[in-house]
Order: structure tokens, then C-alpha cells, then sequence
């Protein structure tokens, strides 16, 4: 069962609290909102004239790949839940105020016991809002009193919400990595994708952020900025938009950070409804199709990163989670985050359609920015 408030006295359904240009599909009761709707979608289309029909699996099998295993297990990415400030367009979790699913405490423990078994050096906070998550900050501290580095997956403007405003100085005391969704250094892209005023928002929080010692260069108090393109078209060279980034941002705000990371709109979700409704679909995938690239293969974050939904399911990426494409199960067992075990999971085929070409076009996309640098 998933918890029905946030103890945030908060309104999160006010302009006020964050931009909400849609909202979700699961507030709509549309067909897309069912995981099982958008890949059926996915596989309804002609990609007869693509390489291989647009199998993802047999572009795997040529390139020696198939079945794609695991890699040691690195990174352990939770999602713990679905709310959040905002509705943005291209959300491919679909997340927003309506969305009440929160991780509870009993399965952040169970988190916690199946990171204890683990040697993943990295532990990847993600939502939603994670940061609306009750149990947030104790998660974070039991992560960094384990020795873990702590990513942050932060929207920014949940940061101005009255009772965060304190967070930027209480993950800058934790080390912890925040990790920014920013589409632009622009205002116009910014707001055409995640709402009017997102981007002074945006501004705003960077800028406290900042003053707190984050984007400065120190190695324990990271700032990344993640970016993703606003149309239907492959993220841009991430070395050479990082360069430009710093140089709009420090000249025309003041604001300093440490990286920047690109990532491919991946056709799930809010995206694929905006594909859709655009008439972008079918162009986008063959886009995607053809620029499969084979070096990225080795790099897919499927391989060295394990994800944890809000309810403790397993499964082998963020985007798979998002699809219901849980982890290959052993005959006659349950793996998930109370029943975690390591040795099966080391063992398991990576599931993989249409949406993994969205991670291997052009230089390669991942929660970690692009694969092939």
C-alpha cells in the first residue's frame, strides 16, 4: 500500500508550488496509462524498413550481446515515489501531485538490508520528488553512514518550497551529489517543456544551491545539471554543450556547476503522448533505429545498476520500471527488494524492447549522461 499524504503541509496542486502545464495520465484515466498500453504501442509500429524491423534483441545478437547479462552490480537507484511539484510534459514517470504512491518505511529498511549485501558504491535517489518522500533524509543518512555516495535526483524548484528551503545546506553537509533537471540554460526551452516560471525558479535554487558551496569544484558537493532535448530529436554532444552551458549560465546569472549529462527522451510515458499527439512517433523511433550504435553496448546502465520501485519491485533500469518490465524472476520464486537475492540477480537475462533504443542512439543515454563520451 502506498501512503496517502506527505506530511509537507504543502498544496502541492497550487501554480504556487511548481509549474503544471498537463497533468498525468493516470489523473486522465487515459489508454497510456497503462504500462502495458505504451509498449504495446511501441511494437504496433512499421518499423519493417528499419535494421532488423527494429528489434532491439536482434541488434543484441548481432553486435555478441544476446542475452545482455548483468555487470557487477555499482549503482543502486531507488525510486521512492511518484509525487511531485510539477507536471511536466516529458515526464516519463508520469509523476505529480495526484500521485500518491510513497515509498514507506519498511521497505526503505528492506532497501537498506539489500544494500548492506551489496558492494554498489553508489546509491541514486529518485522520483517523483524524492525529496517529498517522508522518509527521505533518513534514507539519505543511513546511505552516507554507510560509506555510499548519495545522488540526489532534484526537479530544483521543489527546493523553494517552504519546508525544504533548509536542503540545500543539509545535503551540502551529507556530500551528497545533486543532480539537476535543467532542458535549457534558456528560459524558453526550459518553461516550453516543464512550465512558465520553472526557469526563475530554476535560477533560484541553483543560485542557493551555489551559496552553499555546490558547483564550486569540490568533489563532495557535485552539481550536475541534466538535460534533455525539447523536441523529437537526439541529445546534442554533452563535451560541447557543457562548455556552452557554463559559459550562458556564469555570464547571464552567476551560476557555477561541476558537469553536465545529456539524455535521449526516451518514447515512454508523458513523451510518448506528446510523440503522439505531435505526430512525431513513428519518425522518432526510426531516428532512434538508425542511430544505433554498438559502443554503447557495454555502458547501458542496465548492466551495472539495479532499480527499486516505490513498493520494492526490482527491475533492470528506471525506464523498464516505468514500462512494468520487472526482473527476470527464477521458476517457482520472488525476487524483489524483501526477498533480495544477489547470486540470482548476477545470473539474470536484462529484459530489453523498443524503448532500449532510446539508451544506444547516437553516443548512448543513461542516468548517467551520455554512454560513448
Amino acid at each position: 500500500m502506498f501512503e496517502a499524504t506527505t506530511p509537507l503541509e504543502l498544496d502541492l496542486h497550487s501554480p504556487e508550488s511548481g509549474a503544471k502545464p498537463t497533468t498525468s495520465l493516470h489523473r486522465r484515466r487515459v489508454p497510456l496509462a497503462s504500462p502495458h498500453y505504451q509498449r504495446e504501442t511501441l511494437a504496433a509500429l512499421d518499423l519493417s524498413h528499419t535494421p532488423h524491423q527494429g528489434n532491439f534483441a536482434a541488434q543484441l545478437a548481432q553486435q555478441g550481446w544476446q542475452p545482455l547479462k548483468p555487470a557487477e552490480l555499482e549503482i543502486f537507484q531507488i525510486n521512492i515515489g511518484k509525487l511531485c511539484n510539477m507536471t511536466c510534459r516529458h515526464c516519463h514517470v508520469d509523476a505529480g501531485p495526484d500521485r500518491r504512491e510513497n515509498m514507506d518505511l519498511e521497505t526503505v529498511n528492506a532497501c537498506l538490508r539489500a544494500i548492506d549485501q551489496t558492494t554498489a558504491h553508489t546509491v541514486d535517489i529518485t522520483g517523483g520528488a524524492p525529496e517529498l518522500n517522508p522518509h527521505f533524509r533518513y534514507l539519505v543518512d543511513q546511505c552516507v553512514a554507510r560509506g555510499k555516495h548519495v545522488i540526489d535526483r532534484c526537479n530544483l524548484t521543489v527546493l523553494l518550497l517552504p519546508p525544504l528551503q533548509d536542503l540545500p545546506q543539509w545535503l551540502a553537509d551529507r556530500n551528497v551529489e545533486v543532480v539537476c533537471s535543467l532542458p535549457h540554460y534558456r528560459k524558453l526551452n526550459t518553461d516550453t517543456q516543464r512550465g512558465d516560471g520553472t526557469f526563475e525558479k530554476s535560477i533560484e535554487a541553483l543560485r542557493r544551491l551555489n551559496a552553499v558551496g555546490y558547483g564550486q569544484g569540490n568533489p563532495n558537493r557535485k552539481l550536475t545539471l541534466m538535460s534533455n532535448p525539447v523536441g523529437a530529436f537526439l541529445a546534442s554532444g554533452q563535451t560541447k554543450m557543457e562548455q556552452e552551458w557554463k559559459t550562458g549560465l556564469m555570464k547571464n546569472y552567476g551560476i557555477r556547476f561541476d558537469r553536465l549529462i545529456t539524455l535521449n527522451n526516451m518514447p515512454i510515458s508523458r513523451y510518448l503522448e506528446w510523440l503522439e499527439q505531435s505526430e512525431n512517433l513513428q519518425r522518432y523511433m526510426e531516428v532512434l533505429v538508425n542511430a544505433f550504435n554498438p559502443a554503447t553496448i557495454a555502458g547501458l546502465m542496465c548492466r551495472n545498476t539495479l532499480s527499486v520501485s516505490w513498493d520494492g519491485r526490482l527491475f533492470d533500469c528506471d525506464f523498464n520500471q516505468m514500462l512494468d518490465l520487472e526482473v527476470q524472476q527464477p521458476a517457482n520464486e520472488t525476487v524483489s527488494i524483501q526477498q533480495f537475492n544477489l547470486d540470482w540477480l548476477q545470473q539474470r537475462h536484462i529484459k530489453v524492447d523498443r524503448h532500449c533504443f532510446g539508451c544506444t542512439a547516437g553516443a548512448g543515454s543513461s542516468c548517467g549522461g551520455a554512454i560513448e563520451k
